[in-house]
């Protein structure tokens, strides 16, 4: 039985068990329920009614916050010419081709948070992918960190882009800012969020499409909202 330490168990004692919560009402909850010392991160958690064991109900993507997540990430690009000189003056934190594939593979280099890649270099990262994919590392079309345009994708998650996608029990887990962020930031990226998602229901599937959505500070308790807070 997993053991919750003290701060936890108190903080759970301010959220009325099985009750929803307007979204008004959880941006406060998270806030006092938040039992790090350092600026936590306010996570947003929603359960889909889908089948990730079919392909065309496994969602994955991106999107770019209204307000950002107030999370730094480092980036590395892969690319030549043109691309690669777009992409360092875009702010990527280390832009190169091949020879930092190699450093990956050789020196086991993982000093950086994403990796956006063009196209064209895809054949050479697809060589150490048993290396990135196991770290959720791999460049991928569907989240925008295969592009042709590096410069934007940097630009984008500089602004606050947030990856997602389906877990094995249909599950979709983010960041939506942090705890220092006031109420309005945090309700307009919840909101935006929720509505990006609504858009993607597979047509295969029937009925309700988000079935539950909750808040939480990092390390904290689950808060539960209730769905009449969206236009969904």
């Amino acid at each position: 039985m997993k053991k919750f330490s003290k701060k936890y168990v108190e903080a759970s004692k301010k959220i009325e068990k099985n009750k929803e919560y307007s979204l008004e009402e959880a941006i406060k909850l998270v806030k006092e329920t938040s039992i790090t010392k350092f600026d936590g991160s306010v996570d947003f958690a929603m359960k889909l009614n889908v089948d990730p064991k079919k392909a065309d109900q496994q969602l994955r993507g991106s999107f770019v916050l209204p307000h950002g997540t107030g999370k730094t990430k480092r980036i590395l690009v892969i690319a030549k010419g043109a691309q690669a000189e777009e992409a360092k003056k875009a702010g990527a934190d280390y832009v190169g081709d091949v020879e930092l594939i190699e450093k990956i593979q050789k020196e086991n280099w993982f000093d950086y948070d994403v990796i956006v890649a063009t196209p064209d270099m895809m054949p050479h990262l697809g060589k150490i992918g048993k290396i990135l994919g196991p770290k959720g590392l791999m460049p991928n079309p569907k989240t925008n960190t295969v592009t042709p345009n590096p410069a934007k994708a940097v630009m984008d998650i500089q602004k606050g882009m947030v990856e997602f996608r389906t877990d094995q029990y249909g599950n979709i887990h983010g960041i939506i800012g942090k705890t220092s962020f006031d109420d309005v930031k945090l309700k307009e990226n919840m909101e935006y969020v929720v509505s990006t998602i609504s858009k993607l229901k597979p047509s295969t599937v029937k009925g309700k499409f988000i079935q539950n959505i909750s808040l939480s500070a990092t390390m904290g308790p689950g808060i539960q909202i209730d769905k009449n807070s969206f236009d969904i």
